[in-house]
């Protein structure tokens, strides 16, 4: 599969021996002091993620402006400052979600950088890009003014993270002259949410893709017991979210696959399955397939715990009740399994306070019908006090 290079010919990767590492390190999910604060980055525990990655090779770091309640950026600064700036990857996102005029789009920019320690991004993406998104971008010229800054060397590359349908996508491409697309790709989504047809549009573009998502908030590290068994039984030794990074990085024109680490435990393992990389064999994509069609018929919601939904207006949890759904359909529909994580959730946030508001909806870069969801919990839950 070939790619072409952008049209206006950017200017070489700036890092000393021009390579970007296969394995990024996401911020979204840095560790926490306290859980119910995503402020409260646990800055010793990240850090050392941080330094680990980096003395490992990695060398491309993704943050964003809302992340951690606008503190990851913040932090990102922090722990790379000590760095020299050309041995490093950086990438943030505009979010559209807080632009109001033509002038939010400088001003955040301005923000993001200050908090960054720098004074340029190497990769700068237009975020969260999907039907309910992309009319803001346009409404307030957001492309034509990062187009001006990349021309001005304070972006390097400039692309956008998408989570729309195939006919946004095709209306994206179009709107400009990117650099690269960040998609969410996993093989649980390569069919589920159209990612084959999504990533091939962005090859016939001649763009490389940046991988977000590999293993789908840690979806694919936990599976049911009888999917995960599978991939046990063909390498014991190999933990299940090598399989899902080596699935993303495997597929021809990813320029790096991230990966949300909260723990050292994961960027050791995830520094181990990409180095050295070794594609899947087609042996290991057919026990893949084979543990995927197990994983399927549980019937999962695809939430990746964003927290893009929140906070809602109401206070419930939305992530911790899907992660209690999920955890109930994973363990054979049991009621008391849902019960007994319902009940460990704070009572304000549980899905019984629902209102049907609708205020997520849009949110979600999943399209998940969340006040369904809400009802469905709250249905299960009652039915197993009886």
């Amino acid at each position: 599969m070939e790619y072409r290079v952008a049209r206006h010919n950017p200017a070489p990767y700036n890092d000393a021996d021009g390579k970007i590492s296969l394995l990024g390190l996401g911020t979204m999910r840095l560790p926490l002091r306290d859980p119910a604060d995503p402020t409260s980055i646990d800055e010793e525990k990240a850090r050392e993620i941080f330094d680990y990655a980096y003395a490992h090779g990695v060398n491309y770091f993704d943050t964003a402006y809302p992340y951690h309640g606008k503190m990851s950026e913040k932090f990102c600064g922090k722990a790379l400052s000590k760095y020299p700036r050309q041995s490093y990857h950086l990438a943030s996102k505009l979010p559209g979600w807080f632009l109001k005029c033509d002038a939010d789009v400088p001003r955040i920019f301005a923000e993001q950088l200050e908090n960054c320690r720098t004074d340029y991004f190497d990769f700068y993406l237009v975020h969260s890009v999907h039907e309910g998104s992309w009319p803001n971008y346009v409404k307030y010229h957001a492309y034509d003014q990062l187009d001006a800054m990349r021309r001005a060397g304070r972006i390097k590359r400039l692309g956008f993270s998408f989570h729309g349908s195939v006919a946004l996508l095709r209306e994206v491409l179009a709107a400009g002259d990117w650099d690269f697309v960040q998609l969410q790709l996993n093989y649980f989504d390569w069919d589920y949410q159209n990612s084959r047809e999504k990533y091939e549009l962005c090859a016939a573009a001649g763009l490389q893709v940046i991988v977000m998502e590999p293993v789908r908030g840690g979806m694919l590290n936990t599976l049911c017991p009888e999917a995960a068994e599978i991939l046990r039984a063909a390498a014991p030794e190999r933990s299940l979210a090598s399989w899902a990074i080596r699935w993303a990085a495997s597929l021809p024109g990813v320029l790096c696959v991230l990966s949300g680490m909260s723990t050292r435990e994961q960027v050791e393992d995830n520094v181990a399955s990409m180095d050295p990389f070794v594609p899947l064999t087609a042996a290991e994509q057919a026990t893949l397939a084979k543990a995927l069609e197990v994983f399927r018929a549980r019937q999962l919601v695809p939430c990746t715990a964003c927290r893009y939904c929140m906070p809602c207006p109401a206070g419930v949890d939305i992530p911790a009740m899907m992660h209690v759904w999920n955890e109930y359909r994973l363990h054979g529909d049991r009621a008391a399994n849902l019960k007994e994580n319902y009940n460990d959730a704070p009572e304000a946030a549980r899905a019984e306070h629902c209102v049907g508001c609708g205020a997520c909806l849009d949110k979600c870069p999943q399209h998940i019908d969340i006040r369904s969801m809400m009802t469905a919990i709250r249905t299960v839950a009652q039915e197993s006090e009886k």
